[in-house]
Order: structure tokens, then C-alpha cells, then sequence
């Protein structure tokens, strides 16, 4: 919108090389909706055209420059006035001068390092969009394209269980097993619990996936748990010396990968929640963190290499932290 009544005297088109061909993924936005979005992996090169239509035939469009951007950005809803950014590259399409009729650009930005996934949580927004821009005296003329990053990681065999207990003394001791402490987000969750001692009559047992959101630092932290999947283990009283058998499967969960310290902003991870009820509403639970990790179907050569860098940064150390969560009962007796 202009000064003095009158509308923008061009439209501006963003337009993919590859969008025939290109892959797309969902993805969630700020209000909850579900679209589905170009989808880009780290490495790969981001090209394609920028049309500037005139709306006026015949009617010059006076300019200070055209360009086009390629912006990784982060913002954080407590403060939105700054938006962090970590990836921005320009080109310039056009030097100062005037359009005389519509026109089109080429463009390309080659090898794109785009090291973090795409992401929209309770607190923040990671996104990746292109932004053509029409430079005027009043107001710019300008339009944005989002797309979609996904990070691919390769993990070694090397993927220890986890082995916990939960017990209260001469009340209640169990044992339970997880086969691995690494799952990409296709997985199945295989795991057993075995009653060693039963003295308390528990009615409910499930397993909860628990995702943890993180943002700011020092007494500016924010922690949002949601709730992404429940899966029921038993209805009923256990006895000694019984086992139940675990087997979650996680490709039914919209779930992202693990992601520690992205940029100094914000931290996502995921943990294994075991709840057991007994028959006065008590609750006991036992909480151990997991890594979660994106396979992907083709690893392409152009952005193995890459991916593996992404994968280091992201993850961070092949261990993941044992959490420090004991056992707890949220009923006063």
C-alpha cells in the first residue's frame, strides 16, 4: 500500500527451477494450520525466478534496485521484535533505474548451508524463506516463499539401551528396558518391564512421549511440555514376577527431530515417560530422555557430507544426557 490512495503498481511471483519436480513436506504454522511447503536439505542450491509483473501497461515503475534474499531466521514470540538471523544471502537482480514493461529474473544461490530444521513450536519459529524485493521511494515492493528444512543424520550401530528402575522402598520395585536410546522418527520403540516387587495395587500403567520446549536464558527460560503420544502398557493389578512386552511405534507422531542449543535460542527434546496409577489416584513416573533423529529415504551425495556436519551440530554428542528425573509420587499421603 501506497501514499495518496494509490495500490502497489507491480505484483511480484517467486517461482522454483525444480518445482515440477521437488518434493513437498506439511507443515505446521503459527496457528496450528497444516500446509505443505518446497521441501530443501542442507547443501542443496536454491535457484529459480523472480517476475515482476506491472499492473499498468505502458506506465514506467521507477526503482531503486531489485534483489532477492535467502533468510534462515528465528523468532521468539516473548519477543518479537527481534528476529534472529542465521542464514541471510542476497542478490542483486537489478541496479536503480525503471521498469518500462513486465519482467523476469533469474536467480540462484548455490550450496545453501541451511544446518537447522525448519520448525514451529509453542515459543518459537524457525523458518527459511525467499524475498524478492521492488526498492521504491515510499514503499517497497516485496513478496516472500517459504520452504521447508529437513536434516538427515546418520547415527553409528553403536545405540546402547537404557535400563532403569523405578522403586519404593518395600513397596514397589521395577525394572524396565528400552532396546535402544537413539530412534529416527520412523522407528518402533521395543522395550519390556518386569515386577520385582508389588506391593502397592496399581490399576494404570502407560508410557508417554513427552516433548520438551526450551527457549531463552538464565531467568528468561521457558519450558513447554506437550503430551505427544500415550500408549497404554496394562489395566490392572501386575504380580510379581510378571512382564509386559513395549512396542511403540513413532511413525504415527508428528514429531521432529532432537534439537539442542539451536543457535543459543531454543532447545527441543523428546523423552520416554512411564506413569503408573495406583488405586488411591496416586501417580508414580520415571522419565528418561531419547534422541530422536530424521532418516532419510535417499541420502543424496550433494548433501551427505553436509548432512553429517548438520547432524553433529544438531545432535550434539553420540551419548545422549541421562536424565536427572527421579521417581515421584504427586499425591501427598
Amino acid at each position: 500500500m501506497s501514499f495518496f490512495g494509490f495500490g502497489q503498481s507491480a505484483d511480484i511471483d517467486i517461482i522454483l527451477n525444480d518445482a515440477e519436480t521437488r518434493k513437498k513436506a506439511e507443515h505446521k504454522s503459527e496457528d496450528g494450520k497444516k500446509d505443505k511447503y518446497f521441501l530443501f536439505y542442507d547443501g542443496e542450491t536454491v535457484s529459480g525466478k523472480v517476475n515482476v509483473t506491472l499492473k499498468y501497461p505502458g506506465k514506467r515503475l521507477e526503482h531503486s534496485g531489485i534483489k532477492v534474499e535467502f533468510i534462515g531466521q528465528i523468532e521468539l514470540y516473548y519477543d518479537r521484535g527481534n528476529r534472529h538471523e542465521f542464514v541471510s544471502l542476497v542478490k542483486d537482480l537489478a541496479r536503480p533505474g525503471e521498469l518500462t514493461q513486465s519482467q523476469t529474473f533469474d536467480f540462484e544461490f548455490t550450496h545453501v548451508e541451511k544446518p537447522y530444521e525448519s520448525y514451529t513450536g509453542q515459543n518459537v519459529k524457525l523458518r527459511y524463506f525467499l524475498r524478492a524485493t521492488v526498492g521504491q521511494r515510499l514503499n517497497d515492493i516485496s513478496k516472500e516463499k517459504d520452504i521447508v528444512v529437513h536434516t538427515l543424520s546418520t547415527y553409528p550401530e553403536l545405540n546402547s539401551s537404557i535400563k532403569m528402575e523405578v522403586g519404593i522402598e518395600d513397596c514397589l520395585h521395577i525394572e524396565f528396558e528400552y532396546n535402544k536410546s537413539k530412534y529416527h522418527l520412523k522407528d518402533v520403540i521395543v522395550g519390556k518391564i518386569y515386577f520385582l516387587l508389588v506391593r502397592i495395587k496399581i490399576k494404570h500403567m502407560e508410557l508417554d512421549i513427552i516433548r520438551r520446549e526450551t527457549t531463552g536464558t538464565g531467568p528468561s527460560v521457558y519450558h513447554e511440555n506437550d503430551t505427544i503420544a500415550k500408549y497404554e502398557i496394562m489395566d490392572g493389578a501386575p504380580v510379581r514376577g510378571e512382564s509386559i512386552p513395549i512396542r511403540l511405534f513413532l511413525a504415527g507422531y508428528e514429531m521432529t527431530p532432537t534439537m539442542r542449543d539451536v543457535n543459543k535460542k531454543f532447545s527441543v527434546r523428546y523423552y520416554l515417560n512411564l506413569v503408573l496409577v495406583d488405586e488411591e489416584e496416586r501417580r508414580y513416573f520415571k522419565q528418561q530422555e531419547i534422541t530422536l533423529w530424521r532418516k532419510g529415504d535417499v541420502v543424496r551425495k550433494s548433501t551427505s557430507h553436509h548432512s553429517v556436519i548438520a547432524s553433529q551440530r544438531f545432535e550434539g554428542s553420540s551419548n545422549p544426557d541421562k536424565s536427572g528425573c527421579q521417581s515421584n509420587e504427586d499425591h501427598e499421603s
